[in-house]
């Protein structure tokens, strides 16, 4: 792993890395997050009650779109032309919390750790927006990066190097 910061110059100054050389690589990036509620909300969730309507479906649409628009939030991302997304939603019946994971895929020159990490920050707004009509308490959180693969640093995975 790199010791040194890549989005600043030797002066110090915020830069945006030259991606330019850079070989095209297949990349893919895994995030996951939750998001805790009371169990009658959750309830809701999954008997689609909800008056604001299919609250996993709108929230799988909204974490594609911020996937699209990473670039456009945060200020060094280069703006990517993505091959695909998914979010997946994990319920938990009985903790009153849903999972959020989210995978991105690219063919080039940089990664989408952060089109997956806002993909799962987005959605899990998208859940508290629906429902915080009747659950003001609900909380987000354990948003991270699970895994990348591609570029020239190769792979990661969470947890890999205290199981080896």
């Amino acid at each position: 792993m790199s010791e040194r910061f890549t989005h600043f110059d030797e002066d110090g100054k915020a830069v945006m890395v030259d991606v330019g050389a850079k070989a095209d690589t297949q990349r893919l990036a895994v995030a996951r997050g939750e998001i805790r509620m009371r169990e009658a909300t959750l309830r809701r969730i999954l008997d689609r009650t909800v008056e604001k309507g299919d609250v996993l479906g709108i929230a799988r649409v909204a974490g594609i779109l911020a996937a699209k628009q990473t670039s456009s939030l945060i200020p060094l991302c280069h703006p990517l032309m993505l091959n695909a997304v998914t979010l997946d939603f994990f319920p938990h019946p009985g903790e009153g919390r849903v999972e959020i994971e989210a995978r991105v895929k690219v063919g080039g020159k940089t990664g989408v750790e952060m089109e997956a990490l806002t993909a799962v920050s987005v959605a899990a707004l998208t859940i508290y927006d629906m429902c915080k009509a009747v659950d003001k308490e609900m909380v987000i959180g354990a948003i991270r990066l699970l895994e990348k693969h591609g570029g020239k640093s190769g792979s990661f995975v969470r947890g890999a190097a205290e199981q080896e």
